[in-house]
């Protein structure tokens, strides 16, 4: 099943996406300038080979809710996301408010 809702963090908008995968879930919440995720995102893969499309994103490990992604510490950020002072170690909904 996916799961789409509005999410207000601090009185700013964003989408919070849920898939239910077998043993695990997908976690991701949004906006027009970036995302943060569960571990499932290859921060890798956009600093390296997606390097010319600055995504603006965060990896959070060990999440399963979306309650937890706001408040998980981001474990990787990419490099595009460092323009807009987020950190590795950041709790996740500072990290969003920084974009919103």
């Amino acid at each position: 099943m996916i799961t789409i809702n509005p999410l207000e963090v601090e009185g700013m908008h964003f989408t919070a996406i849920r898939v239910e995968l077998p043993k695990t879930n997908l976690l991701m919440i949004s906006n027009e300038v970036g995302y943060i995720m569960c571990a499932a995102l290859d921060v890798n893969v956009l600093n390296e080979k997606l390097k010319d499309r600055n995504v603006i994103a965060g990896r959070a490990v060990g999440v399963r809710t979306i309650d937890d992604l706001l408040n998980a510490p981001l474990e990787k950020i990419t490099d595009a996301s460092r323009t807009y002072g987020w950190e590795e170690g950041m709790i996740g909904k500072d990290a969003l408010l920084k974009i919103s």
